[in-house]
């Protein structure tokens, strides 16, 4: 019974869309339009500015590592139900109800799931993903292989079955929403970090800028 009612409220924790929220409070401004239409951090650091996109990025994060905890402090050892519930914490945050059963690609949830199961893990994980974006500033590209490489850590850490499992399914749902960026990123298409749009609109963060000028 724990397990269903964690899982439950690991849901509905991840399917609470942060990012659009930030974006419709500070900038009045529904960021499933705007950029590249994702409601993760990157998106909103690009049209809000980093430090909306810092607290998106946090408060996602803490949406798999919060549920992950708790159930970890009451039912501790228990592989399956530690895999349940990261799921349910990504699932919601990629299939959210409040949503329409649509999300964000899942990469900072993920991170809040593997923070909580293997800190030591998501530290290499995040050291892949940073030296990545230095070296290709493609965002996208540096979380497809950082998610890929938690699964091949597990094995290596002598993780269980149960937790590389779920860490493969993890890993296959947040290539499945980057699937569009695969595909741009194969016709050389995926945009930069740091790289404007020619022909876009300017971000939002200017928009506040002059707002706080006026005021």
């Amino acid at each position: 019974m724990i397990r269903i009612l964690f899982s439950l409220a690991s849901y509905l924790a991840g399917a609470v869309p942060f990012g659009m929220i930030i974006a419709r409070k500070v900038a009045d401004m529904d960021i499933t339009q705007r950029g590249s239409g994702n409601i993760g951090a990157t998106n909103v650091a690009r049209e809000l500015g980093l430090k909306w996109g810092l607290l998106t990025l946090l408060l996602d994060l803490l949406k798999g590592f919060i549920p992950v905890s708790l159930f970890a402090v009451f039912s501790p050892n228990q592989d399956l139900g530690l895999a349940v519930i990261g799921l349910s914490a990504l699932l919601g945050h990629q299939f959210s109800v409040f949503k329409k059963f649509r999300g964000g690609k899942g990469v900072a949830t993920a991170l809040g799931v593997y923070l909580a199961l293997a800190p030591l893990s998501t530290l290499v994980a995040v050291v892949v993903f940073v030296l990545t974006v230095a070296v290709s500033k493609f965002v996208s590209l540096s979380s497809l292989l950082s998610a890929c490489i938690m699964p091949v850590l597990f094995v290596f850490t002598g993780r269980g079955w149960v937790l590389i499992t779920a860490s493969i399914l993890m890993a296959g749902l947040i290539c499945l929403k980057h699937r569009e960026n695969i595909q741009r990123l194969i016709r050389g298409e995926e945009r930069k970090w740091g790289k404007k749009v020619a022909n876009q609109e300017p971000p939002a963060t200017d928009q506040i800028r002059r707002q706080n000028r006026n005021e």
